[in-house]
């Protein structure tokens, strides 16, 4: 194996290596509660992560046994993974830059509004159609009934840092003033028509919030908060692979030259 080749295939043995975190974040992402809602948004970086393992095993075994049909048809893979992670990236970025959480007095966690996430995933979550299936969906998991087992107290409840899928469905609107009973039941608002979230509100548990703007609103604020934290390890991977792919085009180049001149070598003996 020609050195250009070793170069290649060491590079590539670890960039499959990458691969690895990108695919188990991927998991991660997708056993999220909100994620579990919305099938969409469950495996694309999963499925990222496993199409630059398959693109890694391939450009090591072409550099490995030095087959240069598979590593052409590794380096135009490559070239379109790359693509692919920097059009995500440019969205994730894009559709979770705005922020439309807000600080409560009185609570450690912060309250969200449906107008400070972009229009992209507004438009997304707040349709009818799907809103009801995720509406469904949360309401089946245990995303709120378990705020009832951690929390006792309402000194406990209001200083912990939950979720703001639970901070949007779990309970209503601060400004509306209800009385405190446990974390799912709240009871004779002192403002009742501060918000319209006041009067959808349901001590019911199969609807608390679950209607609510502010239960839109909290699950844009969990998928914002858990793409921005995948968006850290795609950056890396990104990186990664530009500078395997420059490395690696310079080590197809140099190993098509080393092969040439062993032939012209071989043709004058």
């Amino acid at each position: 194996m020609g050195v250009s080749n070793r170069i290649t295939a060491t590079l590539n043995f670890i960039a499959l290596l990458c691969a690895i975190p990108i695919m188990s974040s991927g998991i991660w992402l997708a056993s999220k509660p909100d994620n579990e809602c919305i099938r969409s948004f469950r495996w694309p970086v999963f499925i990222l992560g496993a199409l630059m393992l398959l693109v890694c095993l391939a450009g090591f075994i072409g550099a490995y046994f030095n087959k240069q049909g598979l590593l052409a048809l590794y380096l135009f893979c490559m070239a379109a993974l790359i693509i692919l992670l920097l059009v995500l990236l440019i969205f994730a970025f894009t559709v979770t830059r705005p922020d439309g959480s807000y600080t409560v007095p009185g609570r450690a966690y912060r309250e969200y509004r449906l107008e400070g996430f972009s229009k992209w995933l507004r438009d997304y979550v707040t349709d009818s159609s799907t809103w009801q299936k995720i509406r469904t969906c949360l309401a089946e998991s245990d995303t709120c009934p378990k705020l009832t087992q951690q929390y006792m107290s309402a000194d406990q409840f209001l200083f912990a840092h939950i979720s703001p899928l639970q901070s949007g469905c779990c309970e209503p609107p601060t400004m509306c003033g209800y009385n405190y009973v446990n974390p799912t039941l709240w009871i004779n608002p002192v403002n009742p028509g501060a918000d319209p979230d006041c009067l959808i509100w349901n001590n019911d548990q199969n609807l608390l919030c679950y209607n609510c703007n502010s239960c839109r609103a909290g699950l844009l604020g969990n998928l914002r908060k858990e793409w921005r934290r995948v968006n850290v390890i795609l950056i890396v991977a990104v990186v990664i692979l530009i500078c395997v792919y420059l490395v690696a085009c310079s080590a197809f180049k140099n190993a098509q030259t080393e092969e040439l001149f062993r032939r012209n070598k071989q043709g004058r003996a």
